[in-house]
């Protein structure tokens, strides 16, 4: 998303319980739609309504969860690292701070044999 969206729609959407709890749950660490709807008290089907939601804005991405034997699922991990509101010269403004994981487990390792071994740790 190239833009910051709408002070009211981001208000909005911050405004929901169940949003918020979605991203404070996969601020910690990526989690399934099952594991969100058990740690936060919610079914499914609400999980992945406000998922596509924070998705739209930007404030959460799905990753795939390789597993061996082929049941690859998805997880959600937050984006979101800060939100402020500011009120200036009779305007709102937002801005939203947003951080990007790493691609891979170990990315951010500079040792090689490190890298790997978090890679390995992963799979």
């Amino acid at each position: 998303m190239s833009e910051d969206p709408a002070v009211g729609d981001i208000l909005d959407l911050l405004s929901d319980e169940y949003a918020r709890d979605i991203l404070a749950a996969t601020s910690v660490k990526p989690m399934s739609a099952k594991q969100l709807a058990d740690q936060c008290e919610m079914s499914q089907p609400t999980v992945y309504r406000r998922v596509e939601w924070l998705q739209e804005y930007g404030l959460i991405e799905e990753q795939t969860q390789i597993e061996t034997g082929g049941n690859d699922y998805s997880v959600f991990a937050a984006t979101l690292s800060e939100f402020s509101l500011a009120l200036a010269d009779g305007d709102f403004e937002t801005e939203i701070e947003r951080t990007e994981p790493p691609a891979f487990p170990g990315q951010d390792e500079q040792d090689t044999a490190d890298r790997f071994t978090k890679m390995w740790e992963n799979l």
